[in-house]
């Protein structure tokens, strides 16, 4: 072909690809198989590649994204881009109406749909064609993320009329890809939102494109702006926008009331997460008029079903020093009861997640208690107007040049003072070694006495010269020997995740010794042949967790550790009946446990039950979940099992199934 025939033919490729996009995004109709998409789409592909001079900005090709760094640039908002005043009752909604038609001199129409918890975006086009896809930020000015945006079948890259116009709208998740993604996370994700806001901030948008995202627009800002928010929606359905067909208009309490209600009751069911609804004036020329707050639109407000989150404000950020060197932002917020229990710091777990938040110390923001533990900021409710919080670069507890690994901030001091307070702790913990009588106040005394410097000197440690110190007599000495000497007999898998090698927690040791490596001898035989494949062999252990267990199993300090515990007389070879799992009477069965229990402490131990019986466990309650074994306090999670239809099952009939 010359150039003129493969420009015509890159066109005519590119027209019926976004043709059968649209049919498959936007209307859920699909009107060609994959394998013959596929053949087209590789087709036009080669030819872009091979004359790139002919390929558009709003190619169907941009949908696989670009290996190309990117480090997300700030772009101003050319429309206001706001938080929603808020209700919490249909009657709060309803005096918001009362006030807002007294303060428009007339009855006003209203709007309502749902809010779905995603991440909001603002769309800008220009003749048609999409320039910029750019974050919320702090209303003025967000991050540019159109690479990634591009990746998202259901924006459509050209208009079929050449306008001028913004869009807002909600990138989110669907429930199921989100628990299919988040099995292979490593941490998991919290929640649908949460991934979907990391995933639209990757620095390289082929990354993006891996993600199943995808996204419902909800309001536009035309040249020509029509009437009313009834137009708006119909003129943006008419140029492919997808929209939240769930949406109504209304002018009666009574069906306000009959919307929430529904809406209510149909939540657990959609395959998307709302957390609110939004109420919006109709008519355009009231919410001109009207006109906005310096935080909001007075022409709208959200209406926020109940949960087990509270609105705070954010007083500072302080950064801790974990186990193993990893750096934690954490947020002092004012004092807010959530569940019954007072919150004053919350995790915001790394940088990335920060500025995924895009949140700042005055920031007031959404907290809740994840798993019904951890308090953690959900989102930024609303700006305090300082710019983006940003990792400091030394580290607060030995002034080491801080390292970036991934989406995480280390200290690669190893002899950092937190470090080995934190290896400490976490080795004599409950879930771990459960070293009876050996709390943090003990160990912290011992370090600051010098008595201990790492995991090792518990055991060569002269208790005996504690006796007569303050807080020290010879009952309290001897039941932390007698605690000590216990630790012996803690079977290998709980001694081996106890060492605290990134990766390797009680899950991982399990896998492990039941697919045959059932010393420490066979896994530092595998560390020493750099042999990785063995480990990625088996189910379970994926490449990144293999060359993470090997590499720090040739570490010198690690294994003169181990030897040295090996000395001490710690178990590090499997007893053959160790873990082995049968099938049993909850094989098939998917179990989720929450509350606290008279027999099972830590909870781990029902876990391991569950386990041996032939059950899988997880972490969260889901629509796959067959049984919650709940204990005292069960939470949001039974709440959940309850609303799913999950089994719910109380410890003495647990008691009662594992007996049997």
């Amino acid at each position: 072909m010359n150039k003129m025939e493969i420009q015509e033919e890159i066109r005519r490729l590119s027209d019926l690809l976004r043709l059968y996009q649209h049919k498959y995004y936007v209307l859920a109709a699909p009107e060609v198989e994959d394998l013959e998409y596929d053949r087209l789409f590789d087709r036009l592909q080669k030819l872009e590649n091979e004359n790139p001079e002919f390929k558009s900005d709003d190619s169907p090709t941009a949908r696989v994204g670009s290996d190309l760094a990117s480090d997300l640039p700030e772009a101003k908002h050319s429309i206001p881009v706001l938080s929603l005043d808020k209700a919490y009752t249909a009657g709060e909604v309803e005096s918001w109406m009362l006030k807002t038609d007294k303060n428009a001199g007339r009855e006003l129409g209203f709007s309502i749909e749902e809010k779905i918890d995603g991440i909001s975006i603002v769309l800008y086009y220009e003749k048609g064609l999409l320039k910029r896809a750019v974050t919320r930020g702090n209303g003025f000015v967000g991050n540019d993320v159109t690479a990634n945006v591009k990746t998202i079948g259901s924006v459509p890259l050209r208009l079929p009329e050449p306008v001028d116009l913004a869009v807002r709208g909600e990138i989110y998740l669907p429930l199921d890809k989100f628990e299919e993604l988040n099995k292979k996370m490593d941490p998991p994700y919290a929640n649908p939102r949460n991934l979907a806001a990391g995933t639209i901030r990757r620095i390289k948008s082929s990354e993006t494109a891996k993600i199943p995202l995808d996204i419902f627009i909800y309001e536009g800002f035309f040249e020509n702006q029509p009437s009313e928010h009834k137009e708006i929606i119909a003129r943006l359905e008419s140029l492919g926008f997808r929209l939240n067909p769930r949406y109504s208009f209304f002018k009666t309490t009574r069906e306000l009331r009959d919307y929430i209600e529904r809406s209510t009751q149909e939540r657990a069911g959609l395959p998307y997460e709302i957390d609110g609804l939004v109420i919006k004036v109709n008519e355009i020329a009231a919410r001109e008029a009207l006109g906005y707050t310096g935080h909001h639109p007075r022409w709208a407000i959200a209406f926020k079903f109940e949960s087990v989150q509270a609105e705070t404000k954010i007083k500072s950020i302080d950064v801790q020093v974990g186990r193993t060197g990893r750096i934690t932002p954490v947020g002092r917020v004012e004092a807010v009861q959530i569940g019954g229990s007072t919150v004053q710091n919350v995790t915001l777990h790394n940088q990335e997640y920060i500025s995924m938040l895009e949140a700042a110390p005055g920031d007031t923001v959404s907290i809740s208690r994840r798993g019904d533990v951890i308090p953690a900021v959900e989102e930024v409710v609303e700006k305090g107007g300082s710019p983006v919080w940003e990792m400091p670069t030394e580290c607060p507890s030995c002034g080491t040049t801080l390292v970036k690994r991934g989406a995480h901030h280390f200290c690669p001091n190893r002899a950092c003072p937190d470090q080995v307070m934190g290896r400490i702790f976490f080795f004599v913990d409950k879930k771990q070694m459960d070293i009876e009588n050996f709390g943090p106040e003990t160990v912290e005394y011992l370090i600051s006495r010098g008595m201990i410097t790492d995991i090792e000197d518990l055991y060569t440690c002269s208790y005996d010269d504690l006796i007569d110190e303050k807080g020290f007599g010879e009952k309290k000495v001897a039941l932390i020997k007698d605690g000590i000497k216990k630790s012996l007999e803690k079977p290998f898998q709980t001694v081996l995740s106890s060492l605290g090698i990134p990766e390797l927690g009680r899950k991982a040791a399990e896998i492990l010794i039941n697919a045959g490596f059932n010393s420490i001898d066979k896994l530092i035989k595998a560390a020493e042949d750099d042999d990785t494949g063995a480990l990625t062999a088996i189910h379970g252990i994926g490449e990144r967790t293999a060359e993470i267990i090997t590499s720090e199993l040739r570490r010198p300090e690690l294994r003169s550790r181990i030897n040295a515990l090996k000395k001490a007389g710690l178990r590090f070879e499997a007893d053959p009946n160790e873990l082995k799992v049968t099938e049993g009477v909850f094989t098939g069965q998917s179990w989720c446990v929450t509350g606290s229990f008279e027999h099972f402490k830590p909870r781990d131990l029902a876990l391991d039950e569950i386990k041996r019986r032939g059950g899988n466990t997880v972490t969260g309650v889901t629509g796959k979940t067959t049984h919650l074994l709940c204990g005292t306090g069960g939470g949001s999670k039974q709440a959940k099992a309850e609303k799913l239809g999950v089994e719910i099952v109380s410890e003495e009939r647990f008691l009662e199934l594992i007996s049997d």
